[in-house]
């Protein structure tokens, strides 16, 4: 598998990252191992997760970066894997932080759960509204010099602070995000491309989607009302069982059936078919899931194929 280089890093990837909030959730200890074990057996390097994966369970989270840690620690590979996690989200215990106190003992507990010296890819995960920016980039300072991370990313910043970001470090001196992760797919488009195209063009940022597959949506197995009933996600996704919805799988199904592959391979090569995006995040549970995500970065779109799917989700 031909790797990719993050921009502004010497970080190398396959183009498909690995969404570890299924770890310690719906996948326990064994599962999460034998996926990583094929996922990696693939060819792919990159694992993202997040210091509070998965709270909703425990109140918590760190059940994701201590699975991680373990699978880490037992295969030797810490070398050969690109490790991404985040601070400052909510949890039962406390809001949203990334003030420099939380930071700097929230990362300290990530290396520790996750068993390694560094983080490679160090994400602000939310915003908590309220912590200058200044400090947030000098906590990162700090983390990097002390070896603890190698490079910072944005998750859920406003285009507005994620904008500013840049100007505060630029002035001061402190470290730079070199990649984004926005909620991008093909039944959520519109903030990614008028709000945060042009700073990912600006800022020259790799771009890594979460919810790549719309919760499920995109995978084609939501086809009537009942459907959304069957599934922990299916709530929370019923909403785009619209108009526009429907004809976003009526195209999937168009292109799957064309080149003999499943529905969710379609819509993750409609994302790296675009050139600001650098690797989608997904995740699996089982191995055909795995085998459906394998077949993404070999699947070369047309242009009619880009243009169908592109109109039924404009």
């Amino acid at each position: 598998m031909d790797k990719i280089k993050i921009n502004n890093s010497d970080l190398e990837i396959a183009p498909i990252s690995f969404g570890g909030n299924v770890f310690g959730w719906t996948l326990d200890e064994q599962g999460s191992f034998e996926i990583l074990d094929k996922f990696v057996d693939a060819g792919f390097n990159f694992i993202d997760t997040a210091d509070t994966y998965s709270w909703w369970v425990n109140g918590t989270g760190g059940q994701s970066e201590e699975i991680i840690g373990k699978w880490l620690k037992s295969r030797g590979k810490r070398e050969q894997i690109v490790i991404a996690t985040k601070v400052g989200s909510e949890t039962k215990e406390h809001g949203f932080d990334i003030s420099k106190k939380h930071i700097l003992q929230s990362a300290d507990e990530s290396l520790r759960r996750l068993g390694v010296e560094c983080i490679d890819l160090y994400y602000t995960h939310f915003d908590d509204k309220v912590t200058p920016i200044e400090e947030t980039l000098s906590a990162y300072d700090e983390l990097i010099k002390s070896g603890k991370v190698r490079y910072i990313a944005a998750s859920n910043l406003s285009p507005e602070r994620l904008r500013e970001s840049f100007d505060v470090a630029e002035k001061n001196g402190l470290p730079k995000y070199i990649a984004l992760q926005p909620h991008y797919n093909l039944v959520e488009r519109t903030t990614f491309e008028r709000d945060y195209a042009p700073l990912v063009d600006k800022y020259n940022l790799s771009v890594f989607p979460y919810w790549s597959l719309a919760a499920g949506f995109l995978t084609g197995k939501y086809r009537k009302e009942e459907d959304f009933d069957k599934t922990v996600r299916g709530g929370g996704i019923k909403k785009y069982f619209d108009e526009r919805g429907k004809a976003i799988l009526e195209a999937l199904d168009t292109v799957a059936e064309k080149y003999g592959t499943k529905q969710a391979t379609v819509a993750l090569a409609w994302l790296l078919d675009n050139p600001l995006i650098t690797a989608p995040i997904v995740s699996a549970t089982s191995e055909n899931q795995l085998q459906t995500l394998f077949a993404a970065p070999t699947l070369q779109l047309d242009k009619e194929d880009v243009a169908l799917l592109d109109v039924a989700s404009k």
